[in-house]
């Protein structure tokens, strides 16, 4: 009885979620299927916009082609398209027709089983006509049709700042990289602060970093997949990119992506290191005359920088049937064609996978294209199997630490190993179950769950059912039932959107679901929320998120509060101040995040250069270091977190009678007087719910902490609670861990939030 017991539930139970997830969805979109007369095809891609307006392009000839097509594309950045497509895909059986993207997407979807083999949709001879690495094989079966090889990193430079320093030629090594770099690198107005660099790149993240590993001979996984980063070359790569920034000088203190992006096509930077996927923008830049060359030799041991190479192409969803199927296949094989493939490369010197589009002579000749061929020929294939997704997260922190200085080389390299093997672990933990306990487990969190939707089944019926049966005291039934009926549609909306949701997170708290067991995950009781009790990460994150929280609240009260009796004053030009006091709150949050984080930048930061100008500061490393991080992502959710509370504060100050100040003003009662006994008491019944509302959304705030540390930057040390549970649900897909903490983080926030507010008497008058 019980070996059967649990499994029959978990199989009805996953239908009966199904069907309601299919339900809820299909209710959702009635309204854009309603009058629907053509065949809608969807397709997800991470293209830049040169890529882009080649897409568009594309999708307009194949639209005028076929009339009762059309064809909706949805554009979302790497990460970001990979996490949407698993969670539509993966959770809701949805997602869109075709997925866009690298190869090294391949992995991780056919372990979750939401990409579909396409070897039978091609012929021998279809598929002989493409370059054997524009086809993506895992597993013995073919999951991706490229239309672009490379998705690799080679060195741009630019021919007109060469020139000026009598170069002519690109570096042939790492030396003469370092030597043309320092020729490059100036002060052009001799204030001190460098306005020209030799070479930028994003250098703080792995995959920019690899074509150097790789120049010492270091690689990243061995034949069994094991990862392989504790070696010589890990030690003398950290090195090699250190001395670069800290002793030759020739790359910015602070450079992420866009930083190294505007810089070289602004004409501030000689030589760059970027992707395939940028040129085209530096083609057209007026501050650039563009040139391509191979990554330098590495004197020291004779190689080549091997940049990891990709394959970009498309996936098709794996639940398409029938004649949908069909229209998406012609549509994946249009895309994929010679003639598209030719728009591309002639436009944007993409490297095509189909043969005979190489030998085009407009190809052919194009000396970029065969730049970035050579360069190809020189990179390593990008590893497509899962514990690639591990290993970056590992390499990440240790690498970061090592140029944040908290590390030395040698204990950056022998940390990533360390840290590798244990997410590769977790990766695939929840495969090796105990079925007995499981299935115990599962009896009693069944039962739990049968008393928790009574229940909510027993409210339900009180405060809905009732209601039409009996009629509201003192209201005609016909008028209840209508007021109940009104209120259905958004009573429906909110169950889908927040009630099913959170019932579905506590569900898969309770169980393995992961990588592999996304789609037959079982309940296994407990066990998620033991891992998340006994992991010393929680606790540490934990304390960081209560100073996070305590800090930002605390200033938010104490300057809105400080504002709002400012402004509750006569004051000229009261009203364009608090416009502009509340411009803060107005603009959208990452947007602010991303501006605060460029104000932070060591070099040429409004933060920096205001703290030098006025008070002779020198430049404070804010984004390189661990705590000036933390205070940078403190700062710039004070500055959004204040005008919300200055806004409430004032609306309270507004609603006291100003007979109270008037009566203590006769009795003698001082200003502080007044603000003690009447401001603050009266104040309470308005901040209390609104420094709880304020607690809980500073709690959970993401936004700041991801974009101004760029993702916990520098070594995940700037990671709160809800952050790092992000992590370990997109980048590790341990769902059901996740799951358990995000609930350990709800049960918290509830309990405090109903204790913090009885404890004040928040909801009882000031009178």
């Amino acid at each position: 009885m019980i070996e059967y017991f649990p499994s029959h539930l978990i199989q009805n139970f996953k239908r009966s979620l199904t069907f309601l997830r299919q339900f809820l969805v299909s209710v959702l979109l009635l309204g854009t299927l309603l009058g629907a007369e053509k065949t809608t095809l969807h397709l997800w891609h991470p293209m830049p916009a040169p890529s882009r307006a080649v897409l568009n392009d594309l999708v307009a000839e194949y639209e005028s082609l076929h009339p009762d097509i059309s064809v909706h594309m949805l554009y979302k950045e790497n990460e970001e398209v990979r996490m949407a497509y698993m969670s539509a895909t993966g959770f809701t059986e949805g997602g869109p027709d075709l997925l866009y993207g690298p190869s090294d997407f391949t992995g991780a979807l056919v372990e979750m089983n939401i990409i579909k083999p396409l070897e039978s949709f091609f012929s021998e001879d279809e598929l002989a006509a493409f370059d054997p690495k524009g086809l993506t094989w895992y597993q013995g079966h073919l999951y991706q049709i490229g239309d672009e090889l490379g998705n690799h990193l080679a060195l741009v430079y630019n021919k007109r700042l060469f020139a000026e320093v009598g170069l002519d030629r690109p570096p042939e090594s790492l030396q003469e990289l370092i030597e043309f770099g320092k020729k490059l690198t100036i002060d052009k107005d001799g204030d001190g602060v460098i306005d020209q660099y030799g070479l930028v790149w994003n250098f703080t993240e792995p995959f920019f970093f690899m074509p150097f590993y790789a120049s010492y001979g270091g690689w990243v996984m061995d034949e069994d997949q094991n990862p392989t980063l504790n070696n010589e070359a890990a030690v003398k790569a950290f090195k090699f990119v250190r001395d670069m920034r800290d002793i030759h000088g020739i790359i910015p203190k602070e450079c992420d992506y866009d930083v190294a992006d505007s810089k070289f096509n602004t004409g501030a930077a000689g030589m760059l290191i970027n992707g395939a996927w940028s040129w085209a923008k530096y083609m057209d830049s007026p501050h650039v005359d563009f040139g391509l060359a191979v990554l330098p030799v590495n004197d020291e041991t004779g190689l080549f920088p091997a940049p990891m190479v990709a394959t970009k192409g498309y996936y098709m969803n794996p639940y398409l049937s029938g004649e949908r199927e069909k229209q998406v296949v012609e549509l994946m094989k249009f895309l994929t064609g010679a003639d598209a493939q030719f728009q591309y490369a002639s436009r944007l010197a993409t490297i095509p996978t189909r043969f005979e589009v190489r030998e085009r002579p407009q190809i052919a000749e194009d000396p970029v294209i065969m730049t970035s061929i050579e360069q190809v020929s020189r990179g390593r294939a990008m590893p497509i199997s899962p514990q690639m997704r591990a290993i970056w997260d590992a390499m990440r922190p240790a690498y970061q630490n090592v140029l944040g200085g908290s590390m030395t080389p040698e204990e950056g390299a022998a940390y990533q190993q360390e840290l590798a093997v244990q997410k590769v672990a977790e990766l695939y933990e929840g495969q090796d179950i105990d079925q007995d306990a499981v299935n115990i487990s599962a009896i009693l969190v069944y039962l739990g769950g049968l008393i928790l939707v009574i229940w909510a089944l027993y409210k339900l019926f009180v405060a809905f059912i009732l209601p039409l049966v009996r009629g509201i005291p003192g209201v005609q039934v016909q008028e209840s039932r209508f007021g109940v009926l009104m209120v259905a549609p958004a009573a429906l909306f909110i169950f889908g959107v927040v009630v099913y949701p959170f019932f579905y997170n506590l569900v898969i708290s309770f169980s393995n679901m992961g990588l592999t067991t996304v789609n037959d995950w079982q309940i296994i009781g407990l066990s998620q929320y033991g891992k998340v009790l006994t992991d010393s990460q929680f606790y540490h994150f934990f304390l960081r998120t209560v100073i996070w929280t305590v800090v930002n609240v605390v200033l938010h009260v104490i300057f809105g509060v400080m504002l709002a009796l400012l402004l509750n004053r006569p004051l000229p030009g009261k009203g364009i101040i608090r416009v502009l006091l509340i411009l803060p709150w107005a603009v959208p949050s990452y947007i602010t995040a991303l501006t605060w984080r460029g104000m932070f930048n060591i070099d040429y930061g409004a933060v920096n250069i205001i703290l030098n100008k006025f008070f002779g500061i020198e430049p404070i490393s804010w984004l390189i270091d661990p705590t000036n991080a933390f205070i940078a992502t403190i700062i710039t959710n004070v500055w959004l977190g204040i005008p919300f509370m200055m806004i409430i504060a004032l609306g309270g100050l507004q609603s006291i009678p100003q007979e109270l100040y008037e009566a203590a003003s006769i009795d003698g009662a001082t200003a502080w007087q007044q603000f003690k006994k009447i401001t603050l008491p009266l104040l309470k019944p308005v901040m209390i719910p609104a420094i709880t509302l304020g607690i809980v959304w500073t709690f959970n705030n993401i936004n700041v902490v991801w974009l101004v540390s760029n993702g916990g930057q520098p070594g995940d040390q700037t990671h709160i609670l809800v952050s790092f549970v992000y992590r370990a649900a997109f980048n590790l897909y341990r769902y059901g861990y996740a799951a358990a903490f995000s609930f350990m983080i709800f049960i918290m926030l509830a309990l405090f939030s109903v204790k913090f507010m009885q404890k004040n008497k928040a909801t009882e008058t000031a009178y």
